[in-house]
């Protein structure tokens, strides 16, 4: 799960600078016939590496292989409808996104403080204590979990709220599990709500994820508000682009090879740089273009025998005519049984993204499913599905697309080292991407910042 009216908290975080405008490198100048810096890959890493390179007045070209900018966080329009390429939720209270984003123009649109969640037959709600008390209590005494359960959420929550960024990912940490059952969690609410909650933020239902990244989220939670731009979770790689100078940007340009002084696109150009390259590229394509002996740094795991676990999902979406459920809740699959995670109406949370008279549903299912086809998929969610709705509700249900994403996020098994990695991997080349820190939005945002801030050290490029 990847981040309107309501207010936001600034969050005070020794990972996050001033604001550009006092950092603390200077503008300087250039001689016109140098050749700028080079950012491979226009997702949300490179977006940021290019923000604070032209804030700092350092020219780049920025290099994105496909037709548009956002990697993995983008939305395709779609007979009316607004489809994210995979889940995704913004969360509000993450320091870089506040820092770097204009929230008002993305127009965000908050989720229900909460969830339901499918166990039985029938849904249950869990409620946030501390922004709808009222709703909470009634929630003790249903079976999702016991009331013990439901006070230590409560407790995780404040404790997490009160610890810095650094202190979260520099903590002793487990797999989220083994952290769940030593804080006294019952089997009841790992199972029937945790499990599903968080395998679909880190699409790891063995939730053998670092516990450092359960207690950052469970901080961004405490601290802001899930929610989705109104024009999808693109907007928010357009509106990063669209403060920088077109003539630093360039779609469609693959890039097959590089070094420290140049890189080839597969249409046979070259293009080289006397300041450096920026690889802001998802991991395992940083991995290939990489030199195997550069890599050590980025590898995917350090644990059994560099096995690599896989991060993926299936994001399937359906027209509807009216949604069954009318709240902008998230709805989770607590029962055990079955293949979807998590779903939703998603223009019960943000109107703008479904026409009007149309409803857009959106399933989640983590794994990748590779031994099914897509209309397999579709017929076994369905199926599912009228078991939680009536076969009279989903039968009118129409498929719109289906979204398989083999390589969702970074492997973040412990143990981790998310704030420390040198994005510099050799004299005048740089990494950057959710894998050099946590695999969230602001985790991808950090990353590029302090890939563009080593460039401008490395290079000696000045200092007040």
């Amino acid at each position: 799960m990847h981040s309107s009216s309501y207010s936001f908290f600034q969050v005070s975080n020794p990972l996050s600078p001033p604001p550009l405008s006092s950092t603390k490198f200077r503008r300087f100048i250039i001689s016109a016939s140098a050749k700028p810096a080079i950012i491979v890959g226009g997702g949300l890493a490179g977006l940021a590496a290019a923000t604070h390179l032209s804030s700092l007045s350092v020219p780049f070209l920025l290099l994105e292989s496909s037709d548009s900018f956002g990697g993995r966080a983008r939305t395709d329009s779609y007979n009316g409808f607004l489809l994210d390429r995979g889940f995704h939720i913004f969360l509000s209270s993450f320091p870089e996104c506040q820092r770097l984003l204009n929230f008002t123009e993305l127009e965000l649109q908050p989720f229900y403080p909460g969830a339901l969640v499918y166990n039985s037959n029938q849904f249950y709600r869990i409620a946030d204590p501390f922004r709808r008390p009222f709703e909470a209590v009634p929630t003790l005494f249903n079976p999702i979990g016991s009331v013990p359960d439901k006070l230590l959420i409560g407790l995780n929550r404040l404790q997490a709220a009160s610890l810095s960024d650094e202190t979260i990912l520099s903590a002793p940490e487990s797999t989220i599990y083994n952290y769940l059952k030593l804080n006294g969690f019952s089997d009841s609410i790992i199972e029937k709500f945790l499990r599903p909650f968080f395998a679909g933020i880190f699409f790891d239902p063995n939730l053998a994820t670092s516990s450092r990244l359960f207690q950052l989220v469970f901080k961004c939670l405490a601290l802001g508000e899930n929610s989705l731009p109104a024009g999808g979770i693109g907007s928010i790689a357009q509106q990063l682009a669209s403060r920088l100078p077109n003539s630093s940007l360039r779609l469609n340009s693959h890039v097959t090879s590089i070094n420290q002084e140049a890189v080839t696109l597969a249409s046979g150009e070259t293009i080289t740089t006397d300041l450096g390259i920026i690889l802001a590229v998802e991991q395992p394509v940083a991995l290939k273009l990489l030199p195997h002996e550069l890599t050590s740094n980025i590898q995917l795991n350090k644990n059994n025998n560099n096995k690599k676990a896989t991060r993926s999902t299936v994001c399937l979406y359906f027209s509807a005519d009216q949604a069954p459920i009318k709240e902008p809740v998230l709805i989770l699959n607590g029962s055990g049984k079955g293949i979807v995670n998590n779903m939703f109406f998603v223009n019960n949370v943000a109107p703008s993204y479904a026409p009007k008279g149309k409803v857009l549903v959106s399933v989640s299912l983590v794994g990748n499913y590779d031994d099914r086809s897509d209309e397999d998929l579709t017929a076994e969610v369905l199926s599912e599905l009228s078991e939680w709705f009536g076969s009279g509700e989903t039968a009118a249900w129409q498929h719109l697309r289906t979204y398989r994403i083999g390589f969702a996020q970074p492997d973040q098994t412990p143990p981790t080292d998310l704030i420390r990695k040198d994005p510099k991997v050799e004299d005048g080349l740089y990494v950057c991407g959710d894998h050099m820190s946590w695999a969230t939005f602001d985790g991808a945002l950090v990353s590029g910042r302090k890939a563009a801030e080593a460039l401008v050290r490395y290079r000696g490029l000045g200092r007040k």
